[in-house]
Order: C-alpha cells, then sequence, then structure tokens
C-alpha cells in the first residue's frame, strides 16, 4: 500500500489490542467479550475501545466510549507514533449519557495518506486504547486496498472475517455495507437451534432507542470487530436491519405500527443510535476522493427514497392460465417498469451522476459504488425447483415456484434489490455511460458471493463485486436439496452477466485498485461455528481500467 513514511507496508499495530493466542492480555486491555449490558453493574470508564472514520486527505472522525452517570470532558490526542512523542493535534470530546456515553471528535489539519494514531484520555488520567487510523491519499496512488464487509449475526457465528483482516494488516481503508448489526428478538434469526448459545443476543426486537442502543453495546463487544475498528478507519453505511427487515421509506416487512408505533419514530431513533455508536458523518451519501486513482461514492438505498418493493406473490394469486399470463405481461410491461419508482430519490441520482462526470474530469480511472444491495440481475435456473420435495417447508416452496413461474414471463424474483426497481438502475447506468465512467459497483445484502459484468443494451456500463456475509446463511441454508455447486451453475445458467458465484461461504471481500486494474479477493472462512481466522480459500476477479468488464 502506498504510504508516504513506509511505501510497502503499514506501521505497526498499536500494543494494546493483542492477538487472539494472548486472551489474557486481551482482556486486561478491555477488549474482551462482554454479556453484560452497558452501565450494569456498575460499568465505568473506556467500555468499547476506539474507532475512527469518514476519511479524508486532511482529516478523520475519532470515536471511543466512556461510561459514567454524569457527562465527562475526555481529551483526545493524534499522533504520528504509537508512543505518542509526537503528537500532531489534540482536542476536547463530551461523553454524555444523553449520548449513550458515546464521544466523537473530528480530527483535522492532517497530511494525506499518512498512518496516524490516537487515544483518549479521562480527567482522572484513564487511557483509552490506541486507535490506528490513516488519511485518503491526495495525488498520485499506485495501490489502494479496502476489505469489504456486510451482514454479521452475531447468533450464527463468530466474527472470524474481521479477525482475519485484523491480522492480515494490509488494508488501507474498511468499508461496511450494512447490516451490521440484526433487530430481532432472542430465539429469531437465528433460532436456538441455529444459533450459537455462547453468540445468542439476548433481548427483545429493537424498536425503542434504549433497545437499539443495548443492540449496539452488545455488537461492539465482540474483540474482533473491536480490533477491526481499532486498526483501521471504517466508511459505514446501513443497510435494512439496522431498523428492520426490508425497510423502505414508509415502513418495513416486520414493523407493525398498531403495536409498535409509527415506523418514522422507530428509523429515527435507529438512525441516532447508529450515528452515537459509529463514527459516521450526518449526511446520508457522499463522496470519498482517493488521490487521483479512484473517487467513492457511499449510497443511501434504504431510509430516504426507496418505494416499498413489489410482492410477486400479489401479482400471481389466486390466478392461472390466460388471467396468470395477462397479469404478469401487465406487471412486466407497466408496474415493473415504473419510470416513477425510485431507490435514490431524484436529489441523491442528481448528485451522482455530477459527481460521475466530476471524477472522470478529473482522469480518475475508477468510480466506485459503495451501497447496499446487489445491483446485477441473477435468475434462477430448472435444477433448484425440480429438486424440491414435501420435506422444503410449504412456504418456501411457494415463494421458489411462483419466482421461478414469473421469471418465464421476463420478470426477475429479486424485487428487493436493484433488479426490482429496473427504471431507477437503468438511470444510474445511463449517468455513468454519459459520464464515461468505469463503474465498480460494491455490494452486499445477499449473504453471498457474486461477480457480475454489467450492461445497458450492448453498451459496457462496468462490473459489480458483492461480497459474501460475515456470518449470515446464505442459499446454502434454505436450498439445501441442491449441492452448492450445482446450484451455482444452476443460477449462472440463467444469468447472462453473472460471471461467477458462491452460494455456500462466508467471509469477506478484499478490494485492490491500482491505475490499471481493480481486483476483488473473496476470502473465505473456513468455519463461523469456532472462532478461528484458517481461510478455505480464495477467489480472484479482475478488470482491467477501460474495459469494464471481468477479464478472462
Amino acid at each position: 500500500m502506498t504510504t508516504p513514511a513506509v511505501p510497502d507496508a503499514a506501521p505497526e499495530a498499536p500494543a494494546l489490542a493483542a492477538t487472539r493466542r494472548h486472551a489474557l492480555k486481551l482482556g486486561l486491555l478491555g477488549l474482551a467479550m462482554s454479556g453484560t449490558p452497558a452501565l450494569a453493574g456498575g460499568e465505568r470508564g473506556f467500555t468499547h475501545c476506539v474507532a475512527s472514520g469518514e476519511p479524508g486527505p486532511d482529516q478523520v472522525l475519532l470515536w471511543t466510549r466512556y461510561a459514567s452517570a454524569d457527562e465527562t470532558a475526555l481529551k483526545w490526542e493524534l499522533a504520528e507514533d504509537a508512543g505518542f512523542t509526537r503528537i500532531v493535534v489534540q482536542g476536547d470530546a463530551a461523553a454524555s449519557p444523553a449520548s449513550d456515553c458515546c464521544a466523537r471528535a473530528w480530527a483535522k489539519g492532517l497530511k494525506p495518506g499518512t498512518w496516524y494514531f490516537y487515544r483518549f484520555v479521562a480527567p482522572d488520567g484513564e487511557k483509552s486504547p490506541v486507535g490506528r487510523t490513516r488519511t485518503l491519499p491526495a495525488g498520485k496512488v499506485d495501490r489502494f486496498r479496502i476489505a469489504v464487509f456486510s451482514c454479521s449475526n452475531h447468533g450464527f457465528g463468530w466474527f472470524n472475517a474481521y479477525g482475519h483482516a485484523a491480522e492480515a494488516g494490509d488494508f488501507d481503508l474498511v468499508l461496511h455495507l450494512g447490516d451490521y448489526f440484526y433487530e430481532y428478538p432472542t430465539g429469531t434469526y437465528p433460532s436456538a437451534k441455529e444459533g450459537l448459545a455462547e453468540r445468542l443476543v439476548p433481548g427483545a426486537e429493537t424498536v425503542t432507542l434504549a433497545q437499539y442502543r443495548e443492540r449496539f453495546a452488545t455488537y461492539r463487544r465482540d474483540p474482533d470487530l473491536q480490533r477491526l475498528h481499532q486498526l483501521y478507519p471504517v466508511i459505514s453505511m446501513w443497510d435494512d436491519h439496522e431498523v428492520a427487515n426490508d425497510a423502505w421509506k414508509g415502513g418495513a416487512e416486520n414493523h407493525q405500527s398498531d403495536s409498535e408505533g409509527p415506523y418514522a419514530a422507530r428509523v429515527a431513533v435507529a438512525e441516532q443510535a447508529y450515528r452515537e455508536w459509529l463514527p459516521v458523518s450526518e449526511a446520508y451519501w457522499a463522496q470519498y476522493e482517493i488521490g487521483k486513482l479512484a473517487t467513492l461514492f457511499r449510497l443511501e438505498t434504504r431510509h430516504v427514497a426507496r418505494d416499498k418493493p413489489l410482492d410477486l406473490g400479489d401479482v400471481m394469486k389466486g390466478k392461472s392460465g390466460a388471467e396468470l399470463e395477462a397479469a404478469l405481461t401487465a406487471f412486466r410491461d407497466q408496474t415493473w417498469r415504473d419510470p416513477a419508482r425510485s431507490l435514490l430519490g431524484a436529489e441523491q441520482e442528481g448528485w451522482l451522476a455530477s459527481g460521475l462526470k466530476g471524477s472522470r474530469k478529473a482522469g480518475k480511472p475508477w468510480q466506485v459504488l459503495a451501497q447496499q444491495i446487489i445491483m446485477g440481475q441473477f435468475g434462477m435456473g430448472d435444477a433448484i425447483v425440480e429438486g424440491m420435495t414435501d420435506k422444503v417447508p410449504k412456504d418456501l416452496r411457494a415463494r421458489i415456484r411462483t419466482a421461478h413461474r414469473a421469471q418465464k414471463s421476463g420478470i426477475p424474483y429479486a424485487m428487493d434489490m436493484w433488479s426490482g426497481y429496473p427504471a431507477a438502475r437503468e438511470r444510474v447506468y445511463r449517468a455513468a455511460l454519459e459520464a464515461d465512467a468505469n463503474l465498480l459497483v460494491l455490494a452486499g445484502d445477499s449473504h453471498n458471493a457474486w461477480a457480475f459484468d454489467h450492461r445497458l443494451g450492448k453498451e459496457r456500463v462496468g462490473v459489480e463485486m458483492a461480497g459474501q456475509s460475515v456470518t449470515s446463511p446464505g442459499f446454502e441454508h434454505y436450498v439445501g436439496w441442491i449441492r452448492p455447486d450445482a446450484l451455482a451453475r444452476d443460477v449462472m445458467g440463467a444469468s447472462p452477466d453473472l460471471k461467477w458465484c458462491d452460494t455456500s461461504q462466508r467471509g469477506y471481500l478484499a478490494v485492490e485498485l491500482t491505475p490499471k486494474s481493480a481486483t476483488g479477493e473473496w476470502r473465505f472462512l473456513t468455519t463461523v461455528r469456532q472462532r478461528g481466522t484458517a481461510l478455505a480459500g480464495v477467489k480472484r476477479m479482475t478488470v482491467l481500467a477501460g474495459q469494464k468488464r471481468f477479464s478472462a
């Protein structure tokens, strides 16, 4: 990675967070797992390590949590060395019960492309663990590496993907594309049978501010997640589960207004807790300049403008024969293609189009869309349907058959992804083509790994790298009657622009950008059921600058 002081390596990680082999030391440093809720049992002091985010060429946002019954005035320091003999900038931050004792502070006036160390200091002299962060580079950049994560369900297993990325130490930046936590009550996704007993999150469904805060506090006690935040600046965005499943601008699949109150109120407290517990800005969308190499656009596809997802079951219910075919044709040609349906909204679409043009005008070879959901379109072959038996749950059989039938009429089944909003997707494609952008789309949400070429008609638009989940189960959890390799062949055979997929493994995506190429390396962990960072394998795919398709 490109670092002015150390060209080929990052500075040594802070000694205050040890490797997993030093469990005793980890516990003494306040990084061990704890199942107690926030402020329980007289909890006091620095409870959740440190974190940084929102990097720019001259600034970064710092975060910590200091538990106390009263507001506490903290000092923070940012230095060029882990021993803090060369402090660059320092300031004040307040940890108040009004913000769940979370404290944030902007460190500004920094040098681009530089690693720094930071810490917080309490009035009594107690010091937080030391964090390491990095500003974005300026000017020429030979290489930039990003770790991409999504879909981290505490109950399904250990966050080994976070642990591996922290141990690898070969990144300049971390992206979390959403589903940072899950809102379900104990025993629901995962059920007690599906989950690991020692990882099941106690509590009811998150609806109130206190419940969202408690869920963050629980997840942020995970030592691998703490370590990741401690070592790298993280650009975060929410998906649906930071509020409720299948969220859109007016509601969610598992929000019931009659018993849980107005949906807008739930979104407001969920967003408040999110911004308290993570080093994120107030902006719903933003762009980040990676020197002359790339512009990274952080999109918002959930709370602001997303229209309610369409339901194929409603279209097909009670119909058969000619009536069914007529209903599907009308749905395909009218409702599904309705140009008024939106994911981003007019304001964000205009901002993105302008940003794409500006990035290309500046001569940057890569325009990266960091967003939540899959933009490519994939289909379903016959094998998955033919292999179903009566042992498959009835509701799952019905959903699969509905999707398979709709596909025969030219309708994709993933209505919650970009494929459910084709006019909105086409507007993004056209904006990219008009800007002559080299589009690299990053996505999470699906729990599986995908690589797509993107086209509008016969024109190439770019590629997509969609990463697998940290722990949340994928296709293998639901369609166990078909082998993962056979399922991959089945899906690829029905998806012309899908170049590769993996439907059964957990892990994360490592992306390397250079002026000439962008390479995705899907890193698959051996397991999430026990703690450990051994890899089962990797898959690499590359797109050359200007080619707008994956290399053969």
